[in-house]
């Protein structure tokens, strides 16, 4: 099958080598000491790793802009120089590269905020001033004021960011827009200002620099627009002179996940196809599209014309190349797990990648060279940490010996992986499976290691990357037969009863409380998940909105906590209540404020409010936190001339496989460095 997404493509007067676009991420840098090095250093990785146009993060054209105060700004004339730095590092690295205008509106974290309408949005604590008349005509001429900006700074185009709820979509939305003036009120109306933002920038620069609106195609929130509403946008855009579209999915405050692992690869398409027949330019999907397969579907069934691909780039700058030489199982899946990407923007930190702790980090952690000092290395576990730290020190010219216990590797990630909505997981197992391979790894399953053999076979440095085990608990009868550890749950499922009570509401006992409600089926996984959440598969209905198919319950669940307070506190910022609205879709029921008292035939005995109750249960299983994995450790004293231990063996918490990884990682650095 030839590829479509290697083939050129022209877009607006640029002809792109491939139909691959990074989109614009959050990624924190702008709030680093060195923002612009350490942004011309993530976007040169990804230039060189073969992607067709990169689009930057968001810019704001002018103060009242700001996502959050110190944000990017493109305003002056004296900020060219150091976008330079950055248009500079990809035309160097050959990739053409956009720069993303951003003006956030009503979701912006600092007290100058504007919105089409004073209204405040739920995920933001401040309040915005309904923009006025002469505000808005200024703002028109600041979008121009920064794209010129940033053509001087060497940039190709422009993305102007119109999507997902932020300043151009608020005014576009009847949810937000209110107003009764030439600014609101009928569709003609609601989307005349990017109209005219669009045109002044045309007026300004000509034909000659390319201008792509990322546009909101399901907005799926009340008062939302429908896509015959987006339909007629995309052509009124076409008709300003827009040169390629990339369709947005959802706004930020949307009870609807659309972009983590719990959501189908390519489950928007389908929306984009929509805005493809209604306009003669070119068109790109975006969200949950983070393999080759899934990009080449979307190409070959005429849904798009390109693909938007951003955290994808995170966990492997190379994609592209890698595709492009047939080395597609040697690509480093972005697995939708947002835990180092939009949890850390979250609360104010760099973004990373669970699967490559280097992302963002490309300064402070550059491409090892192959060493000059060859190290005889053991890593016992097969786990995160373990298979992290091999793969990186072999990778570096290390001689590396893997030993796993079990019969496959994987370690914890073996159980995550089962849950649904967690199996991209498989895609890091495959992944650190070829790595092995490739950098020559020795590896020996099956194989409990003793620290006599190590000392006779005289490796240099021991890594224990043995993991963590279930924590027991000491409530009298916990050794009843109804009693299961959750790693017995996951591996022997069929032995779990129809009335089941977890105890431990971390990220474990809501993985198990998923794994063990779920009903597998043979339905449309898009289908399925549509219906589960309420989306108009024909998006046809206000915010492509419908009333969502309600879940039968296949067993009567209980989840506990002993603390007193909302559940899932553990949890990640930007998926936690993903798995909260599911397990209330199931009918889970999360009890808190509690003490076990003991367990026997009648089930859970348990204190609460000072009256004992009885949950009685068919099954019990623990999930309340581990124990560091290491009988081992201090057998391992003097077996090498270094030990070391990574991972949950050195430090015990929530299950953390960003830690893990980046635990390992960070070994391979060390070494290096004397």
């Amino acid at each position: 099958m030839t590829h479509i997404l290697f083939k050129e493509i022209k877009v607006g007067t640029l002809t792109l080598p491939n139909r691959v676009i990074m989109g614009s991420m959050h990624t924190g840098l702008d709030h680093t000491d060195d923002p612009f090095n350490r942004m011309a250093a993530f976007y040169k990785e990804r230039a060189e790793g073969g992607v067709g146009l990169i689009v930057t993060g968001g810019v704001s054209p002018n103060e009242q802009g700001l996502i959050s105060p110190g944000a990017t700004i493109l305003n002056k004339p004296e900020q060219v120089d150091s976008y330079r730095i950055i248009t500079e590092a990809a035309h160097r690295a050959g990739s053409k590269i956009i720069m993303q205008i951003l003006h956030a509106g009503r979701y912006a974290k600092q007290h100058k905020l504007v919105a089409p309408s004073a209204i405040r949005s739920p995920i933001n604590k401040f309040e915005p001033q309904e923009i006025t008349h002469d505000n808005i005509l200024q703002t028109i001429k600041d979008f121009a004021n920064s794209a010129e900006l940033a053509q001087q700074a060497g940039f190709d185009g422009i993305e102007i960011l119109g999507s997902e709820g932020y300043f151009l979509n608020e005014f576009t939305a009847p949810r937000t827009n209110k107003r009764n003036d030439q600014w609101g009120g009928s569709l003609e109306n609601r989307i005349r200002f990017p109209l005219d933002v669009v045109r002044a920038i045309r007026q300004k620069l000509g034909t000659n620099f390319l201008i792509q609106y990322r546009m909101s195609v399901l907005e799926l929130v009340d008062e939302g627009w429908n896509i015959d509403d987006a339909k007629q946008f995309a052509q009124a855009l076409e008709a300003v002179g827009i040169d390629i579209i990339n369709t947005g999915i959802g706004w930020h405050e949307a009870t609807i996940p659309t972009i983590a692992m719990q959501v189908p690869r390519a489950a928007f398409s389908w929306a984009t196809a929509k805005i493809k027949s209604a306009v003669n330019i070119p068109v790109a999907a975006a969200n949950r599209i983070n393999t080759v397969d899934t990009a080449e579907a979307i190409l070959q069934r005429g849904d798009a014309d390109l693909v938007y691909m951003a955290r994808p780039f995170l966990a492997d700058a190379n994609f592209v190349v890698k595709a492009q030489q047939g080395r597609a199982d040697e690509i480093n899946t972005c697995i939708a797990c947002n835990q180092s990407c939009l949890d850390k923007i979250f609360v104010g930190q760099t973004a990373s990648c669970l699967v490559n702790p280097r992302a963002c980090h490309e300064t402070l952690l550059p491409i090892l060279s192959t060493t000059s000092n060859v190290k005889k290395i053991a890593v016992i576990g097969a786990g995160a940490a373990g298979l992290s730290f091999s793969v990186e020190a072999a990778k570096n010219g290390h001689n590396v010996t893997l030993f796993e216990s079990k019969s496959e590797i994987g370690g914890q990630m073996l159980y995550a992986h089962l849950v649904p909505g967690k199996e991209e997981f498989d895609e890091l197992l495959r992944y650190f499976t070829v790595m092995l391979e490739k950098y020559s790894v020795t590896l020996k399953t099956n194989h409990t290691v003793e620290a006599e053999q190590l000392k006779q076979e005289g490796f240099d440095l021991i890594a224990l990357a043995s993991g963590i085990k279930p924590r027991p608990l000491d409530i009298p009868g916990i050794n009843h037969p109804s009693v299961m550890s959750y790693e017995e749950a996951f591996t022997q499922p069929d032995k779990i009863g129809a009335t089941v009570v977890i105890i431990g509401a971390g990220g474990i006992g809501f993985d198990m409380a998923e794994f063990i409600s779920h009903e597998a089926s043979e339905q449309d996984p898009i289908q399925a998940y549509n219906e589960s959440w309420g989306i108009d598969p024909e998006g046809l209905q206000a915010g492509s909105l419908t009333s969502p198919v309600p879940h039968k319950p296949i067993r009567n669940i209980s989840l506990l906590q002993r603390k007193a307070g909302k559940f899932g506190r553990t949890l990640g910022k930007s998926t936690g209540w993903i798995h909260m609205i599911e397990l209330q879709k199931r009918g889970v029921q999360m009890i808190g404020d509690l003490s076990y008292t003991k367990i026997d035939d009648q089930g859970l005995h348990i204190e609460r409010e000072g009256e004992a109750q009885i949950l009685t249960a068919d099954t019990i299983i623990i999930c309340a936190g581990q124990e560091s994995h290491d009988q081992i450790a201090e057998s391992l004293n003097g077996a090498a001339k270094q030990v070391v231990r990574i991972g949950g063996v050195k430090q015990v918490k929530e299950l953390d496989a960003a830690q893990a990884i980046s635990d390992g990682i960070e070994l391979a650095y060390q070494l290096e460095q004397g």
